[in-house]
């Protein structure tokens, strides 16, 4: 035999991290959970990908809920910060990452499944992305939601910052957005963020209730629905992100973007397990 062996790939390694877990009636629960903050690199985005993509081509399978299996109260902290800072990246793989979170953004807008966001605690940047992607969001009491970009010095990117506009209306997603302002549980539901404010207790209970009550609908006549709706903001997504890598890494590797970049991750390395766990608790990952 010839030929050289491929290694893993980026999915492969972050597959200890989430898992697939396909109940009664075809609803299948992803769990995340990559201590401590479900930081998301390009082996978590690539997993996910592959996920969504092996349920879409199970036809037993017709909803999804995604949700946190991590010990605090985070649903995701958003990117990783290493895959941001460019002294520790390359403009390669800034690209590479960049398009790999997008791919399965936009098919998770897209998809034929029903999608529910099981949102517990804290949900900046990328994780409120996933959620802004999903059909329905419900989020526990104590839980927040954004898209921070503007904190670190970074753009919010462009069709993350126009879901928001479509989900809750553009001058108030503007106003949000250019803040980096995070919204606490109540706000987020009275804006239209998240369809309800839900214990924490009660959370996976009502996420896969919310997916049964859908998918009492045709599921072709709703699939085809959801996709005739979006089909025109995911194309254009689809054309436009590949290019944005370039421009992304424009802020990225500029001197401001850097430093500020730079002291969050000093800030986060210079405390303690322990004083670092309070902190993120009482105010979870509000700056990434």
């Amino acid at each position: 035999m010839t030929g050289t062996a491929k290694g893993p790939s980026p999915a492969d390694s972050a597959a200890k991290f989430v898992t697939v877990d396909v109940q009664s009636g075809g609803i299948a629960v992803v769990t995340m959970a990559k201590e401590p903050v479900n930081s998301m690199d390009l082996a978590m985005w690539s997993r996910l990908d592959q996920v969504l993509m092996d349920l879409e081509a199970d036809a037993s399978v017709h909803a999804v809920v995604f949700a946190s299996g991590l010990k605090r109260d985070v649903f995701s902290a958003g990117n990783d910060l290493l895959e941001l800072f460019a002294p520790k990246t390359t403009k390669e793989r800034y690209a590479t990452f960049w398009v790999a979170q997008n791919a399965f953004l936009a098919r998770l807008h897209r998809s034929r499944l029903v999608t529910v966001a099981a949102i517990r605690g804290a949900c900046p940047a990328g994780g409120c992305a996933i959620s802004l992607c999903s059909d329905f969001r419900i989020i526990t009491p104590e839980g927040s939601m954004g898209l921070n970009e503007v904190q670190l010095g970074i753009p919010v990117p462009k069709f993350w910052g126009l879901l928001m506009g479509r989900v809750i209306g553009p001058k108030v997603a503007e106003d949000i957005l250019l803040s980096g302002r995070m919204l606490q549980a109540e706000e987020a539901k009275r804006l239209g963020l998240v369809d309800a404010v839900v214990p924490a207790e009660k959370l996976m209970e009502s996420a896969v209730a919310i997916a049964r009550r859908a998918c009492k609908q045709p599921q072709a006549a709703r699939a085809a629905s959801k996709l005739l709706l979006r089909e025109d903001f995911i194309k254009a997504w689809e054309a436009f992100y590949p290019t944005e890598a370039e421009y992304g890494w424009g802020f990225l590797s500029s001197a401001s973007t850097i430093a500020v970049l730079g002291a969050a991750m000093q800030r986060l390395s210079s405390k303690g397990p322990a004083k670092q766990q309070q902190q993120q608790a009482q105010s979870p990952v509000s700056k990434l």
